[in-house]
């Protein structure tokens, strides 16, 4: 009797499609995952002929995939999360306590405050995996509307009326414009003019939302701008004169009074962000044990100033 798609798509098989396309080839993915090529090739033309579609293109020394097999790794990768989701559901109902814990940390945060609250965090729940994404400006908000993350930390977004999403307040974050001493415009006379400032490059952290093209503060239209991934890159940048831009204050702050980068007043008003943290209601289950633990160290006021304040500075002479 012919296999069924029931029969062929199991978590294994779409793991071994996943290998195949990420390696290029049956034989480098038959590498991977420790097989012989045939038994690669033969797996996958099971799966083929139960979907009656042909998932990888041979026609090159590459396997590509078709249209075809690119959807099914796409509804493939969305049935594997969902099997997750499913055991740790199951096993917060058996011990109240995630298997894991994804939070969305923005750019403006405190690394340091967060690593030393995962580690105060891995002390109380050693079994739950945590994992923390790099995200800014609407992609921290969004990683938690999309079902990726279960906490967010640091948006500059409401957290609004999306269904499902509780949110509280961090506290409010000052931006200061700094740029490096040996930069042009610190020889312009304060406050600095829109036009003057629009002649030099701006440097931006990209937005980390997958979907479109972003949110994008404190530039001019028109202005040249070095995009870079993170806020900790921006800094850097900045430091070496590569650009001009808004900075978190607490973040700047050191960098200024040993002399590295200079405030400068703009012709803007004062920029004031209010940062927020969100997480996702969890229904009729409430959230899980990590996901309160977290919470309850976000009602401390010392917890919530560190995440915004709490920034390195330049090494010690």
């Amino acid at each position: 009797m012919p296999a069924t798609p029931r029969d062929v798509l199991t978590p294994d098989t779409l793991a071994l499609l996943q290998a195949v396309a990420r390696a290029g080839s049956f034989a480098a993915a038959a590498r991977e995952l420790g097989l012989v090529p045939s038994a690669v090739t033969y797996r996958v033309r099971q799966i083929e002929d139960a979907l009656d579609a042909l998932l990888f293109d041979r026609g090159s020394r590459q396997a590509r995939l078709t249209d075809a097999g690119a959807e099914l790794l796409r509804e493939g990768e969305r049935l594997l999360a969902e099997v997750d989701a499913v055991a740790n559901r199951v096993r917060r109902v058996a011990t109240g306590w995630e298997s894991q814990l994804t939070i969305a940390v923005d750019a403006v945060i405190s690394c340091a405050t967060v690593m030393e609250l995962a580690q105060a965090f891995f002390a109380v729940a050693p079994t739950t995996r945590l994992r923390l994404r790099d995200e800014a400006l609407s992609g921290t908000l969004q990683a938690l509307v999309a079902g990726q993350a279960d906490l967010a930390l640091g948006s500059a977004i409401e957290p609004g009326t999306n269904a499902g999403i509780q949110g509280g307040v961090l506290g409010e974050l000052p931006f200061v414009f700094a740029i490096a001493p040996h930069h042009p415009l610190a020889r312009v006379a304060q406050p600095l003019p829109d036009e003057e400032v629009l002649r030099h490059r701006a440097v931006a952290v990209a937005d980390s939302t997958p979907r479109g093209g972003g949110l994008t503060l404190g530039l001019l239209a028109g202005q040249d701008v070095l995009t870079v991934p993170t806020m900790r890159a921006k800094l850097d940048a900045q430091l070496r004169g590569l650009g001009v831009g808004f900075l978190p204050e607490p973040m700047a702050r050191p960098w200024i009074a040993a002399g590295l980068l200079v405030e400068r007043a703009t012709a803007r008003p004062p920029r004031v962000t209010r940062a927020t943290y969100a997480w996702r209601a969890a229904g009729a289950l409430g959230p899980g044990r990590g996901l309160q633990w977290w919470l309850q160290q976000l009602e401390s006021p010392a917890t919530r100033r560190a995440l915004l304040e709490r920034h390195d500075g330049p090494p010690r002479p």
